[in-house]
């Protein structure tokens, strides 16, 4: 099977959006849906999204496994955005009916600092020697999560790069049906991109570990294949959703030949998210820590040393998983 496509930046909705309006909803909030028509955009005929593979979209925060200092580490998302001065201008832009120019940035002025470690993404434009803004002014990128920082603190928990590792989230090699949690060689995954779910991210969708043991793990972009998917109709995504036991997930992404990515995002449909039972909740969890191929002594408080305790151990599912035992 052939490798999937890794996330670097904004990936587009596999249909025409529209915006729609809240005049109800307070003005600190966003005041506005944006809402999937019937109409399959542009993008995904031109990326032939009908012969895509179709992927679970898992609901955390981006991240990136490459090379730094020579060694092989996790990178946290850190998008570049324009100072206040720049966002007003961009703003007036957007919103100005007449102006039907391209807006011209300055990107050594124009955007708020970056710490020297910092690395775009890679599928960036560049445009004499600088990365050129995304559609919202962003400049996607990444920076190294280091062991102490404690602005990372939860991307770091799920690596040790003492011996090199990762904790992973993936389906098991040989039940399709069953998932493993397992500690992954940082080699295996360079140059991959990975969402980190648990505890503390995006409200902990999943309901992994607790305030007291939290419990966060990496998932490899497009781990999670979609097998009986349904048409690339509107309705037929909608009663999918919400009729579907593999329909209890975030969205969809779907991986096409060329490496584009597509997606659906329930909220695109008008469907709420999160939901009280996901998916990804309802399937067996095997732990796989492999302790006779590593040999690590982990530090004791470390994730590494709790689920190397529940080594070979199986659970319903994610909510089951115990670390306080």
């Amino acid at each position: 099977m052939r490798r999937l496509g890794s996330v670097q930046r904004k990936v587009p909705c596999v249909f025409v959006t529209e915006v729609k309006e809240e005049p109800s909803v307070k003005r600190e909030h966003q005041p506005f849906k944006v809402l999937a028509t019937e109409t399959i955009s542009y993008k995904a005929l031109d990326a032939d999204v009908y012969n895509a593979i179709p992927t679970e979209k898992v609901d955390g925060t981006c991240c990136y496994v490459t090379t730094y200092k020579g060694q092989p580490r996790l990178w946290a998302r850190l998008d570049r955005k324009p100072n206040r001065q720049a966002e007003k201008r961009f703003k007036r832009f957007l919103y100005s009916k007449e102006n039907s120019e391209e807006f011209i940035w300055n990107v050594e002025e124009d955007f708020k600092s970056v710490p020297e470690c910092w690395i775009p993404a890679k599928d960036i434009e560049q445009l004499n020697g600088n990365p050129v803004p995304d559609e919202n002014g962003h400049i996607p990128g990444w920076v190294p999560v280091e062991k102490n920082n404690k602005q990372y603190c939860w991307h770091s928990s799920v690596v040790n790069y003492e011996f090199e590792l990762a904790l992973v989230l993936n389906h098991h090699a040989d039940d399709p049906g069953l998932l493993e949690i397992s500690a992954v060689p940082l080699s295996d995954l360079l140059e991959q991109t990975l969402e980190l779910i648990g505890t503390n991210i995006n409200g902990n969708p999943y309901g992994l570990g607790s305030k007291k043991h939290p419990v966060h793990l990496l998932v490899p972009h497009g781990a999670f294949q979609i097998k009986n998917q349904p048409t690339l109709k509107h309705n037929d995504l909608l009663s999918w959703f919400e009729g579907c036991r593999e329909g209890k997930i975030e969205g969809i992404v779907w991986h096409c030949n060329d490496g584009c990515l597509i997606k659906v995002h329930r909220h695109h449909l008008g469907l709420r998210w999160p939901i009280p039972d996901t998916y990804m909740n309802s399937r067996p969890v095997v732990i796989n820590m492999n302790r006779t191929k590593f040999d690590c002594a982990f530090d004791s408080k470390c994730l590494f040393n709790k689920f190397s305790k529940l080594d070979n151990q199986k659970f319903g599912r994610l909510k089951d998983i115990k670390l306080d035992v």
